[in-house]
């Protein structure tokens, strides 16, 4: 099976930690060049060594500082990092933090917009700056790392639940769109995987029902027949698959990495 990224070159969101580190180090060692990009620069600089340490002399990596928050801005700093570099993307891994909890009803409309240009537009952005280079090359990999609400909304994610519907159906329509092109599009949907926001649902569940920690942690695994919590690199196997060679005829899905808590095929 070839699952060789050499000479390829993959750009990570959020990919300084949780997730999208997770996803870096393995195309690294698949052998791809890997660009992160994340907010905060000194967190890039360490992900980038940490790269470098585990790859091949003829590997580069790189950071680009961007705010998902603020699709004009990071359409400029992708753009900028294009022209400076001038190589093309072949895989693109879309990956930003979840929107705030809370229900659906108690939201402002704000709260929708903000997850929708963070989550759906940046997405955007980044596929229209990449995609000429993957037609290109006949290569192209768009994977999305949004979550198992698209199949069955979870309680107390009302934006979540709601913009990560409005990305898987973006991206079935582009893997549609582009798949002429040789470039496939899917979505990787995470379960309770251990992530700095996970830490955080379970402390906020923990002040809501007034247990411990620990008591709230257990009854979440318990939902999973693995009755475990995902590592961040069993969800980074599935995107390095995805991106391979080997994955040249999986267009449109979406992968849930859950452990099976999902109860709808």
């Amino acid at each position: 099976m070839n699952i060789d990224l050499t000479g390829k070159n993959a750009f990570v969101s959020g990919g300084s930690q949780g997730i999208g580190n997770a996803v870096a180090i393995e195309l690294t060692k698949l052998g791809a060049n890997v660009t992160i990009a994340a907010r905060t620069e000194t967190a890039l600089i360490d992900a980038v060594v940490n790269l470098n340490m585990i790859s091949s002399p003829f590997q580069q990596h790189d950071y680009v500082v961007a705010d998902y928050s603020d699709p004009d801005k990071l359409n400029t700093a992708i753009n900028r990092h294009l022209r400076k570099h001038n190589k093309p993307f072949h895989i693109l891994v879309n990956n930003a933090g979840g929107p705030p909890q809370g229900l659906a009803i108690d939201a402002n409309e704000e709260d929708f917009l903000a997850a929708f240009n963070t989550h759906l537009v940046s997405n955007h952005v980044l596929v229209k700056a990449f995609v000429e280079g993957m037609k290109q090359s006949n290569y192209g990999r768009i994977i999305n790392i949004i979550s198992t609400s698209v199949k069955q909304p979870l309680p107390n994610l009302g934006v979540s639940n709601t913009i990560r519907g409005a990305v898987a159906s973006w991206s079935k329509t582009l893997a549609n769109e582009l798949g002429q092109f040789g470039i496939t599009v899917n979505n990787v949907l995470p379960g309770a995987t251990e992530t700095e926001r996970l830490k955080a649902i379970i402390a906020n569940k923990s002040k809501k029902v007034n247990k411990d920690l620990e008591t709230v942690a257990k009854e979440m695994m318990n939902e999973v027949p693995l009755h475990r919590f995902a590592k961040p690199e069993e969800v980074a196997f599935a995107v390095a698959f995805l991106a391979s060679p080997s994955a040249s005829y999986i267009n449109g899905i979406n992968l849930p990495v859950d452990g099976g808590r999902t109860s709808s095929l």
